[in-house]
């Protein structure tokens, strides 16, 4: 059985459907609380659960951080990030408001939560949050115009599929044409289901395509071991 608490909110499932009656009966009677029902929307999540398995996304969420930055009638486009995109710590840029940037950033970096397809693109926007200039802004709104286009997807979570553990990692070998630092990648599944997933900086510079994946492949290890345990 799995509970999970975030203040005063109380989430519980399991696959026996009496150990989540018992705990339903225990927490009414120790507590003053009522059941809300089959859990619907936690968090920014919206969890619709069907016979066969259960899909998440976050389109609603999407529709207000879209409002919020007026761009609920822009245009979309089928990409999150121009291919080969170079972002500059450009000085002499127009600048712009910083606190709207990383408000922008921080609305993104939270629909990774179902949205692995952003990762990459929103972590790239992430590191130029301190000097940031328009042309910053424009790759960090092109995100949000391709989340418009796609705002139905999500992640969905296949009824019994098994629990053999896979993983998966790649590198962008010296990515970063400010450092020349590579980017990690990796992502693990549950049978068919994905649980894990990151784009990360790489630490150290590679001087070879191997090293650079050497790193990525160790980190998804670690990553591995740890849900293993």
């Amino acid at each position: 059985m799995l509970i999970q608490i975030y203040v005063d909110d109380i989430i519980f499932g399991s696959t026996n459907l009496k150990y989540c009656a018992k705990f339903s009966n225990l927490m009414v009677k120790r507590f003053k609380m009522s059941m809300m029902g089959e859990m619907k929307f936690f968090l920014g999540l919206q969890v619709n659960q069907f016979s066969n398995g259960i899909f998440i996304n976050q389109s609603k969420y999407i529709l207000d951080i879209l409002k919020r930055f007026g761009m609920e009638n822009c245009d979309t486009v089928p990409t999150p990030m121009v291919e080969q995109a170079k972002l500059k710590l450009d000085l002499v840029g127009k600048p712009v408001d910083h606190t709207d940037y990383r408000s922008m950033i921080g609305s993104l970096m939270y629909v990774t939560s179902s949205r692995p397809d952003i990762m990459f693109a929103t972590c790239r926007c992430a590191r130029y949050q301190a000097n940031t200039n328009e042309h910053h802004v424009l790759v960090a709104k092109r995100i949000f115009r391709y989340l418009k286009w796609t705002i139905n997807l999500g992640l969905w979570y296949l009824k019994d599929s098994g629990f053999d553990l896979t993983a998966y990692s790649d590198a962008d070998h010296a990515g970063c044409h400010l450092d020349r630092k590579s980017t990690s990648g990796s992502v693990q599944f549950l049978g068919d289901k994905l649980v894990f997933w990151s784009s990360k900086k790489q630490n150290c510079v590679s001087i070879s395509t191997a090293e650079s994946e050497y790193v990525a492949v160790s980190g998804c290890c670690a990553q591995v071991l740890w849900m293993r345990t």
